[in-house]
């Protein structure tokens, strides 16, 4: 068989036989380095002074992840929350958005991929032909604004190649799942190069809706296309153009009012999201001094959301005569029922998204330095439009509910790199950024809402040696205000600020054991001020029934602090071990919620304790490669609420419970060619992403109590990889 040198082969290969961290080759002394390319200029990831994970190939191969949430464990520090079907929110440092109703919100973790920027809809972060999902973790506000007070997730997909390649991939699963990828690549001219990708991927979901007697209403349909040109227009000009397709149509029927994965809606939800999106960056280097570097992007997105509001199958009566609807009779504190009547609701979001983007920069070239060659410098303008119209059809609504927001944003930033000495950088960096945005909707409200924020960061990095590097650094990022919508709100809670974030960080990254072991470690404190929080309030309808009404809010002040370990060590040609480790305190300072209770000293929500990952690798012959690996994360509160009419929750009907899921790969490989079984979740842990506490269960008379939204289950199956 003729051995298969084309770089998708490689790429594909490598995600059976590399290290998450070191990418293993023909000689151990060969070690592939991950280089970190969101950044303004291209670095290694052992030489960039911030605390940062890379997903590489090796990583999405190994645990066969269709999506970012399937593999966000691997990086420390770092949560999700569903918000729908999908996760569609992130969280860094437990700070981060967890949902979105009727209300705009402002990230605090943007998402960006091939230059596209798609913050606030993280369902779309399939991994399909990417090489890498660079997470940056701390405010970056220098490099990408007001989306990334906690941080950035950047997912690069594989390039255009000089030779022509294809692959295919072929995956089935449990629960009815299965997926087909096929990849081109190679020559369309002698100056151009192309890309093609395209994956579907279908599943029934985890859930069983009894009364529908369906196992596929909480179902995945999803397909993303994507074309790629490399452009050599001259000499001096090269052009990368970037096209997207996604075409999501899932279903979301997740909630159980027996908090399982059995539910009893007679209108399961839907999760669905199509959308189109164009990139294109112009690298021009025909100045004799700098560089310079124009990215243009515009996506539309059409979302559409919605779930049966009461969880069951209109105004029902649990009936006796059907065993398999029958609670227990004396559930409730009131004495034995044998009938219950329950109300009929749904609630249906769908929204018109659509952002562009243009961003104009110069970065020096050699020669051009300032203060007599010492400095290195960047300069940049950024503009962005954001459009988002909503119509919202709900129930216990008199008509239909529309709103639109429109927002624009300047900003101008730079940087300097400044060698002070052979060893010692330090780095400055400047953003000021000013958000208009103007709201209005159906209900006669119009708010318009004007910010310019600053943000930055200073960054004193030390080269040890070759081999190892100290950081210190301080860096400020913030997120724009806005308001509050629903008319029936306080005036006190109309509107919020802009909210900021310092972080203060020492990081130390060394390479050890001639390359083959590297650790990576970092101690921050971030002191957050004007937090934007989510609070709640609750309306309880003459029938019983409940809405809330949820609504951002400023709270005084907030500290999250913590630690971040990265450590890779390949043993010997056969073993490799790799792990992470993130620890995390957070509290709220003098904050007091909307109902007036003192949540000061109080854990923020979505910021586990701590979080884990371990691996190994084990390759006894060419032709073997096995993998296993744990991912542990600790309780986390799952909303910023704790108290319920004035009386406070049990913690443990507001919290998750801690976790340690075990997934396993067993891969066969070939030249060109390789056949891997994989598991996730091999025990089987029933654990959640998104919990509630709120009364809606007639069963037991509308009693407050916990619902959650429960993570995939054990899931696995077998995929076939081919390389031409």
């Amino acid at each position: 068989m003729t051995f298969c040198k084309s770089a998708i082969c490689l790429a594909i290969t490598a995600g059976f036989i590399s290290l998450p961290v070191l990418s293993a080759t023909d000689s151990q002394d060969d070690i592939e380095v991950i280089t970190v390319s969101s950044d303004f200029r291209q670095q290694s990831l052992q030489t960039i002074p911030s605390s940062m994970s890379v997903l590489t190939t090796a990583d999405i191969e190994q645990r066969n992840a269709q999506h970012l949430e399937e593999l966000i464990a691997v990086s420390p520090n770092v949560n999700f929350a569903s918000g729908s079907q999908r996760a569609r929110y992130f969280q860094i440092r437990g700070i981060g958005e967890r949902s979105q109703f009727k209300e705009p919100i402002n990230p605090s973790v943007g998402m960006i991929i091939d230059d596209v920027d798609f913050t606030g809809i993280g369902s779309i972060a399939t991994l399909f032909d990417v090489s890498q999902a660079e997470i940056f973790r701390g405010p970056q506000g220098t490099r990408f604004g007001a989306n990334a007070l906690a941080g950035m997730i950047n997912v690069q997909t594989n390039a255009p190649t000089e030779d022509f390649e294809g692959a295919i991939k072929v995956d089935m699963g449990n629960y009815d799942s299965y997926g087909l990828g096929v990849a081109l690549s190679g020559p369309a001219a002698d100056t151009v190069n192309y890309r093609l990708a395209m994956n579907k991927h279908v599943s029934d979901g985890y859930i069983n809706n009894i009364h529908l007697d369906r196992d596929d209403t909480n179902n995945r349909d999803e397909l993303n296309i994507r074309g790629k040109l490399a452009i050599e227009a001259s000499d001096d000009l090269t052009i990368d153009l970037t096209g997207f397709y996604f075409d999501f149509n899932n279903g979301y029927d997740t909630f159980s009012l027996d908090n399982n994965r059995d539910t009893y809606s007679d209108n399961p939800g839907f999760d669905n999201q199509e959308t189109m999106a164009l990139a294109a960056r112009f690298t021009y280097e025909g100045f004799d001094n700098f560089s310079l570097i124009s990215i243009l992007s515009a996506a539309d997105s059409e979302l559409a959301y919605g779930y049966d509001e009461d969880w069951a199958f209109g105004e029902y009566e649990w009936r006796s005569d059907e065993p398999e609807y029958q609670p227990d009779p004396c559930i409730t504190a009131t004495g034995c029922l044998a009938e219950f009547d329950g109300y009929s609701s749904t609630d249906h979001y769908y929204r018109d998204k659509s952002t562009q983007t243009i961003e104009l920069r110069a970065l020096s070239k050699a020669g051009s330095e300032l203060f007599n060659g010492t400095t290195n410098w960047v300069a940049g303008l950024y503009f962005k439009q954001d459009d988002e119209d909503l119509l919202r059809q709900y129930t216990y609504n008199d008509g239909d509910f529309n709103s639109n927001n429109s927002s624009t944003t300047i900003a101008a930033y730079g940087q300097l790199d400044s060698r002070l000495s052979k060893q010692l950088t330090l780095t400055t960096g400047l953003r000021v950024e000013n958000r208009q945005a103007d709201y209005k909707n159906s209900d006669s409200f119009n708010e318009e809402a004007d910010d310019t924020m600053v943000g930055g960061k200073i960054v004193l990095s030390y080269q040890a040696s070759k081999d190892s590097l100290w950081y210190g650094s301080i860096n400020r990022g913030y997120k724009a205000g806005g308001n509050n919508t629903d008319g029936r709100l306080a005036d006190q809670f109309r509107s919020f600020a802009p909210e900021y974030l310092t972080n203060y960080e020492l990081g130390y990254k060394v390479s050890l054991l001639d390359n083959n072991a590297q650790i990576r470690t970092a101690v921050f404190y971030m002191d957050r001020t004007d937090m934007q929080v989510k609070s709640s309030q609750t309306i309880v309808r003459e029938d019983g029934s409940t809405e809330f009404i949820e609504f951002l809010g400023n709270a005084a002040t907030g500290k999250n602090y913590g630690l971040e370990i990265d450590a890779s060590w390949q043993v010997s040609d056969s073993v490799d071990v790799y792990g992470a480790l993130g620890l995390l305190e957070s509290e709220f300072n003098d904050y007091v919620d909307a109902k007036g209770n003192s949540l000061n000293n109080e854990e923020q929500s979505h910021a586990p304790a701590y979080q884990f990952n371990i691996g190994i690798n084990y390759q006894p012959t060419e032709y073997w490669l096995f993998n296993i690996s744990v991912d542990g994360k600790d309780e986390f509160y799952f909303s910023d609420t704790r108290y319920y009419y004035g009386d406070r929750i049990s913690k443990d009907d507001l919290t998750s419970e801690s976790v340690a899921l075990l997934n396993a790969s067993v891969a066969y490989l070939q030249d060109n060619w390789q056949v891997k079984l994989w598991g996730r979740n091999l025990t089987d842990e029933d654990y959640a992403n998104r919990g509630f506490y709120f009364p809606n269960d007639p069963r037991d008379g509308y009693t407050a109590k916990q619902y959650t939204q429960l993570s995939e289950p054990l899931v696995f199956g077998v995929t076939f990889d081919y390389q031409f």
